[in-house]
Order: C-alpha cells, then sequence, then structure tokens
C-alpha cells in the first residue's frame, strides 16, 4: 500500500493466471483502493413477466423454490416473503398481496415465447404444492403491483419495529429445514422474525424484530442473529452474500474458517497492504490478527 497505481481486468475478455480482479472485488476495501471502474453495460431482455404464488407455509413455499431451480430453471428473480412481511407491507403499500403464511414472486424474462414456456413449467411445479394463489401479471400495471410490496418490505418493517436484518447465504435445497428453524429459534429467544430475501440463491435476510428501548433486547437479537448465521454455515452455506463481514460478524469467521484458513487470507492481504493501513479492525477475529495490526 504506497501509492502504486495498478490495473487490474479491464474492458476486454478475462485474463489467464490468478483472478486478481476477483480477490480485490471481494476484499472489502482491505487490498485497495478503487479509483475507476469498467462496466459492461447489458442489453435490456426483449421482455418480462412475473408471477406471484400465495402458500399456507414458509416451509412449502421453501420446497417450491428448491424444486424450481432442481428443474433447471433459472427466473430472474424468486423473491420470498413471509406473513409478518406480508402484513407490513401491505398496511404500508397496499399491494394488494393475499394473507397467507407466505409468498414467492417470480419474474421471468426472454421472447414472449420464452416467457411463456418458463411461467408455464414453473405454474406446474407451484401447483405441486397446493398454493393459495398463483398470480401472473397481465400487463405493466399489474406487473408493478407484484413488485409493490416487496419493494416497499424493508420501509413498511421499520415503520412498526427496530430490527436486524442478516444476511446469511445457503443451499436452496436447505430453504424447507433453515426456515423451519428461524421459525424455532423466534419461539426460543423470543423475538419475532420477518424473512424477506432472494430465494433464488439462497441470499437469506432474516429481520429480527425487537425493541432497542428495551434493556437486553439489543444484546438478544444479536445473539439470535448469531445463531441464524451459524445455521447458514452448519448447512453448507456461508456468513455472507452480499453485505460482506466487516465488523458485525469477524467474530463469526471462526465458524466458517479454520485457522489456516484465516492465515491463508491474511497473507494475502500482507501482500497488497503490509502495514495493514486499510479497515485493519475489519473481517478477522481481533484476537486473530492483533499481532498484524500492532506490527
Amino acid at each position: 500500500m504506497d501509492g502504486t497505481v495498478i490495473t487490474l481486468g479491464g474492458p476486454w475478455a478475462e485474463a489467464s493466471g490468478l483472478d486478481l480482479l476477483g480477490v480485490v472485488c471481494g476484499s472489502e476495501g482491505q487490498l485497495g483502493v478503487v479509483t475507476e471502474a469498467w462496466l459492461r453495460i447489458l442489453p435490456k431482455p426483449e421482455g418480462a413477466r412475473p408471477v406471484l404464488v400465495g402458500f399456507n407455509s414458509n416451509e412449502v413455499a421453501g420446497a417450491c423454490v428448491a424444486d424450481i431451480i432442481r428443474a433447471g430453471l433459472l427466473p430472474v428473480a424468486i423473491e420470498f416473503m413471509d406473513r409478518p412481511c406480508i402484513r407490513a407491507t401491505e398496511a404500508f403499500a397496499k399491494a394488494g398481496y393475499p394473507d397467507c403464511e407466505a409468498l414467492l414472486i417470480i419474474e421471468v424474462e426472454g421472447s414472449e415465447a420464452e416467457i411463456s414456456e418458463q411461467l408455464a413449467r414453473i405454474r406446474q411445479i407451484a401447483m405441486a404444492h397446493d398454493p393459495v394463489e398463483f398470480r401472473e401479471a397481465a400487463d405493466e400495471d399489474q406487473a408493478k403491483r407484484i413488485w409493490l410490496g416487496r419493494k416497499s418490505a424493508f420501509g413498511a418493517m421499520g415503520q412498526i419495529n427496530d430490527y436486524m436484518c442478516l444476511d446469511g447465504t445457503i443451499p436452496v435445497s436447505s430453504l424447507p429445514h433453515v426456515l423451519r428453524r428461524i421459525g424455532e429459534m423466534s419461539v426460543e429467544f423470543g423475538l419475532d422474525v420477518g424473512n424477506v430475501f432472494h430465494a433464488g440463491d439462497g441470499n437469506m435476510h432474516p429481520l429480527i424484530l425487537f425493541d432497542a428501548n428495551k434493556p437486553g433486547d439489543l444484546e438478544k437479537c444479536e445473539a439470535m442473529g448469531a445463531e441464524i448465521l451459524k445455521l447458514c454455515v452448519e448447512v453448507g452455506g456461508c456468513l455472507t452474500g452480499e453485505h460482506g463481514v466487516g465488523i458485525e460478524k469477524r467474530d463469526l469467521m471462526s465458524v466458517q474458517f479454520a485457522p489456516a484458513d484465516m492465515e491463508a487470507q491474511m497473507r494475502v492481504k500482507d501482500v497488497f497492504d503490509p502495514k495493514w493501513l486499510l479497515n485493519p479492525a475489519k473481517v478477522f477475529p481481533l484476537a486473530t490478527s492483533a499481532a498484524r495490526r500492532a506490527g
């Protein structure tokens, strides 16, 4: 970390050899300062259409997602919301969602023929799980109504409670089990949970509801959050999908990585940033990185 300007990647095909671009992008600002970036602009799809599918069980909704992915279908989006989120968003945005235990918003894109073929297969899979409603957008206005509640979910939940948003990622096949365990943890810790997340890639965002003005509630919320993240790792997932580790999850790194794994990661930082000037107290447990930060 001496001010040397380097270029990684670029507007050409991926270079062979070490993926330094990927290392820097995933480093959470620990290896260097990015001053410029090339972005690839993708053409808009010919068309896109969402469907809304309601279920009377979180686990059944999770099983439906797993079956869609298992069938080789790759919708551009599969979003999950459970009853607490559904009711909060209905009160806030009035999107017209069914009052059910869980719903999925599934969107596919492509030509009209491709969209129709994909949605027919998705409908067949969903019907095998006995949904309470299957609603396909007939026009742009209906499509916007289907997405309205999902896009309002975090703001809606914030109006009714303080909450902590998690970011663990799991194999899609584990969705039913993880959703069941989160429900059990909610009872064990005495804190409600609203689930709203990107189900298609297993990126969980449980919202643990608590009262910031009630002594001990935040600590109980953090303890429950740690248990959920440990569960994500236990089923073959990881601590984060898109939010990063930062400070909040650094002490959980030992749940996912053995000491030798973290040592290998810190040696990469040693090469890029020998004096540990950039974000030295992030990602790695403080006890693990103490000697390097002190040196």
